[in-house]
């Protein structure tokens, strides 16, 4: 059951000791070695973290959306490839099965994904769909026996290391946009998938996207996910969990970068004063201070909203819009209050810099973000 708040702050503070004594003394080697090591994938297993989201009846904690961004503004405070390890067993790799799967199905996967056992992804982006979500190549065709999966899924998260992946695909070539696509729950033992190398990237190394690819994978009809033709609303469902999710981690980002400078301003002396005592550093550090807190209410406030049961479709947007655009401007002025400090490694300020870039652009960039916002405000007439 979602957490109380005397609990949600205990176990926030448990996170944040977690991340502070556990995981930010190895971000370096982590980037170094581009590898979580595997004792700490441990830790965060049996802290519980890979279950966030899970119903406490699989063996999750079944934390609520409050909870989760909670856990997320902590998480958020160390290199984000730690998240990134278990985040698609918290939210895009397992919410798709947890609102739309079968008693059956539930049975099947949730427990080994809330222990960790079964990491997942979610397979929708492909060579010529990425923002266009709706222009699914990949197809699913029933044969009278088995869906037949032909195509290539492209930067899925986690690919290298899951067991389970839920991937959208095209049962109804006739039907263009999102209609004729489905989602299956495809287990990696299939014959006919192989999965890419991990791709060099730009930051966040530790943190894995392949491609995956179905040569005529036959994928039986207790995979299916929802019904035939539903695969874009379980998408775009999952989506507005992710978004939040997204959002939290985009302001525990900013608050450790925030937190960094002050530290740093206080300490660094130009023209025989510290770089704290210059108004236009002041503004620098006012202005990312300002912009962290109301990313974090808008974050907070649509969670609470989606745990009471409204649509959050554009809250959510415009949660990780916002939020994943301020922190890339923290980000800069964080480099340019450290100042050649900034641009070296020692200081892990310009990884930072680096590894924030990809929240603008994944679970749909910002530029989907203003459409779907405005395309909300349409439907609301205000």
């Amino acid at each position: 059951m979602p957490l109380d708040a005397a609990t949600r702050a205990e176990f926030a503070a448990q996170v944040r000791r977690f991340a502070e004594e556990r995981l930010r003394p190895i971000e370096a080697l982590v980037a170094e070695n581009d590898a979580v090591p595997e004792d700490v994938i441990a830790d965060m297993k049996a802290l519980g973290l890979y279950g966030l989201s899970i119903p406490e009846e699989f063996g999750g904690l079944g934390c609520s959306m409050e909870d989760e961004v909670t856990v997320g503004f902590e998480l958020g405070r160390v290199s984000p490839a730690f998240r990134s390890a278990f985040g698609t067993n918290v939210g895009i790799g397992s919410q798709g099965l947890v609102m739309f799967g079968t008693p059956e199905q539930k049975a099947k996967y949730l427990p080994g994904i809330a222990s960790g056992e079964i990491v997942t992804s979610f397979a929708l982006t492909e060579p010529e769909a990425g923002s266009d979500s709706a222009a699914v190549r990949t197809t699913a065709i029933w044969d009278g026996q088995a869906y037949v999966m032909k195509g290539s899924k492209r930067y899925i998260t986690n690919a290298n290391k899951a067991q389970l992946f839920t991937v959208m695909a095209r049962t109804d070539p006739e039907k263009k946009g999102g209609s004729g696509v489905s989602a299956f729950l495809v287990s990696r033992e299939l014959a006919g998938i192989s999965i890419g190398k991990p791709e060099k990237k730009m930051g966040q190394q530790g943190a894995h996207i392949c491609d995956v690819n179905f040569d005529n994978v036959r994928v039986p009809p207790e995979a299916l996910l929802g019904k035939e033709g539903e695969g874009f609303k379980v998408a775009m469902q999952v989506l507005d969990r992710g978004r939040l999710h997204i959002a939290s981690v985009c302001v525990g980002v900013a608050e450790r970068l925030i937190a960094d400078c002050v530290a740093y301003a206080g300490e660094r002396k130009q023209f025989g004063q510290t770089l704290a005592s210059f108004q236009m550093i002041q503004a620098q550090l006012a202005d990312c201070k300002t912009e962290a807190y109301a990313a974090k209410c808008m974050v907070i406030d649509a969670a609470r909203r989606r745990d009471a049961g409204e649509n959050v479709t554009m809250l959510a947007s415009c949660a990780k819009l916002f939020a994943s655009e301020m922190v890339g401007r923290v980000a800069d002025r964080a480099v340019q209050i450290f100042g050649g400090a900034g641009y070296v490694a020692d200081y892990g300020i310009e990884r930072l810099y680096r590894d924030v870039r990809i929240f603008r652009i994944y679970e749909g960039t910002s530029e989907i973000q203003r459409t779907i916002i405005a395309r909300e405000m349409m439907k609301a007439g205000s």
